[in-house]
Parts: C-alpha cells; structure tokens; sequence
C-alpha cells in the first residue's frame, strides 16, 4: 500500500492510502521526487474538465520528476532521476503516424485517465522515460511538462524575430509563454495579468512590461494562457493585422465567446488552438533542459510536503496574502 493525492469524484480529494502500482511487461516504477501543481488539478477536483479527458477516480499529478527503480536499457540507470511524458500516445494510429502525439486517437494521459505522481510510486511506459543529467537542478525539471506545452504552440508555426508580443494571464503556463518566447528575440513582451502581485515574476520571466488592464495597442503575437471566456476574447481583440493568436488556457467546457469573421478575415489573422504537446515537443525541452538553456526554477513561489496537500490545494485557489506573488506550487514527495 501507498499513499496518493485521490480525486475520488469531482471535489471529493484527499490524501489516501491506495494499492501500489501494477507494472505491465513494458513499464517501469519511478519514484516521485517533486510534483507541480496548477489550475488543471483544481479543474480536475471540481469536475470542470470535459468528460472525455478524465477518469475517476484518480491520482493527481502530471507535472513531476522521479527516480527511477530500474534500468532503462539505452535511457537511464537505477537511480537516475527522470522525467515521463504525461500523454501515452499509442504510436500506430493516424495521428501518431504524424507525430502529432497530441492528438492520438485513444486519448490516456498521467494524472487525467491513469493515476498521477502525487503518490509514493507510479508505473509508467518504458517508451516515455527521459533521463536527467546530474547538473541539472531538480526544481528546474519539475516545470518540464508545462514548458513543453508552451513549446510546442509557440514552434508549431515559425515566428521571426522583432515581433510585439502580448501574453495574456499571470499563471504559470502565461509566465513560461513570456520565457520561452524570449527565445525568439522579440521586439517587445508585454504581460497582461490580473494580480499587481505578480509583476516581479513576470519581469523576471523576460517581460518588458506588466499590466493590469488592457492595452489600447495591437501586437503580432497574442498568447492567451489565462482559461477563461473573457481572455479569449481579449486576446482577439489585441490581435494586429497579420497577427497570431494562440489559445493556450482551458476554459471551461462548454465556454462560448462572440468572434466577428469578418475582422479576422480582413485583418488576415490566424487563431491557433494548441492541445498539449508532442513527444517532439517535450524531447526538445528535456535536451534544452539538460544543456542548461532553460532554468524556470525561478517561478516556484511556494513548497509543500505531501501532508500538506490540502494547503497546496488552498493556494492554488488563491490563499495567499494580498502582497504575495503566486507561481508555481510544487510538493516535495520524499
């Protein structure tokens, strides 16, 4: 027996002693070092993701790092520390055959359909192991997973450089959108947040600017990363001509907004909807990982132990002080 994060059903969560991990013939047992938290845990406690992307009950965790309990012939050794694709991909289908992973056609993801990392130990497919080098600082690897969901949107399309970006939100996935972009020498990042509280994070994700209300100018490249109607929206409404808009948050199933076709045809705007990421993807970020080109271990605001979890729980839901800035919430499983 084991202890683990349950969701048993929508907001029925708490630490749990479940069975152990069953290993299939092409599975290995990790054990789980650090795990991340992030709006799409509580959206799996309050039962707002869309049916068809969960199973319940289930074990929280989709964002971690581990140990791994065996060697993996050609990847790792027994103790090597990794970190696993969340999304296993069946790799013959029409869509895997693309390599777009993402979009396999038997959806099963860690911590959505099988159980997550917030547990001593988890089982995990050979085939979706990743080995981290020893320099490598483990808080760094925790924030692979949403780094590659970022990744994979704003590589998916080419972007030249110079150009003026807005990244809407000021959660984790909005901060690692106004990090990584950096990568392609914008003109201008411009961070548009709803808490004065986390300017400081934004500016050291590689900001040029924190704001709290809407811009009254127009940018080449929009991120939306904030979940919700109303951010969509907005970002549509920030788009220039020639303009990107990338909808990376999850609103609620169901959410609808209001889009005029007529503007984006005459401004010749594309709307990008971007799901995950692929195998591609999340190999690219663990390589830029292990050569110490990406260190977003600066967005870990607050750290809890696996007994606290309830309290993890509470700040992901915005239980802090007034003057305190929130990123990444990660719990410490050893």
């Amino acid at each position: 027996m084991m202890r683990a994060l349950v969701v048993r059903s929508p907001h029925d969560v708490a630490l749990d002693t479940v069975g152990d991990p069953a290993l299939g013939k092409d599975d290995v047992l990790v054990t789980p070092l650090l795990a991340g938290m992030c709006a799409t845990d509580l959206e799996l406690i309050d039962g707002s993701i869309d049916p068809a992307y969960v199973r319940y009950p289930l074990i929280l965790g989709h964002e971690w790092v581990g140990r791994v309990e065996a060697d993996v012939p050609g990847v790792a050794t027994r103790g090597d520390r990794v970190v696993v694709e969340g999304i296993v991909a069946c790799g013959t289908c029409d869509e895997c055959r693309i390599d777009a992973t993402n979009r396999c056609s038997t959806y099963d993801e860690i911590g959505f359909t099988r159980p997550g990392a917030i547990a001593e130990h988890i089982a995990v497919p050979i085939r979706l192991v990743h080995r981290v080098d020893d320099s490598v600082n483990t808080d760094d690897v925790v924030l692979v997973e949403p780094m590659a969901v970022v990744w994979r949107a704003i590589t998916r399309f080419p972007l030249r450089e110079r150009l003026n970006v807005a990244v809407i939100g000021d959660g984790t996935i909005a901060l690692l959108a106004a990090h990584l972009v950096r990568r392609f020498n914008p003109a201008r990042v411009v961070v548009v947040g709803r808490r004065s509280t986390q300017e400081t994070l934004a500016k050291s994700a590689g900001a040029d600017q924190f704001v709290t209300e809407e811009p009254g100018d127009r940018f080449d490249l929009v991120i939306e990363a904030a979940g919700t109607g109303a951010s969509a929206s907005s970002a549509i409404s920030l788009a220039a001509r020639g303009a990107m808009v990338i909808l990376l948050g999850l609103p609620a199933h169901g959410t609808l907004i209001d889009v005029a076709p007529h503007d984006l045809v005459n401004n010749d705007v594309v709307i990008q909807g971007s799901f995950a990421y692929t195998r591609q993807s999340f190999t690219e970020v663990v390589e830029q990982v292990n050569i110490g080109n990406l260190k977003p271990s600066f967005l870990i605001t607050h750290r809890f132990s696996m007994d606290q979890t309830s309290d993890a729980i509470g700040t992901l839901r915005g239980r802090v002080a007034d003057d305190e800035p929130r990123g990444k919430v990660v719990i410490s499983l050893t």
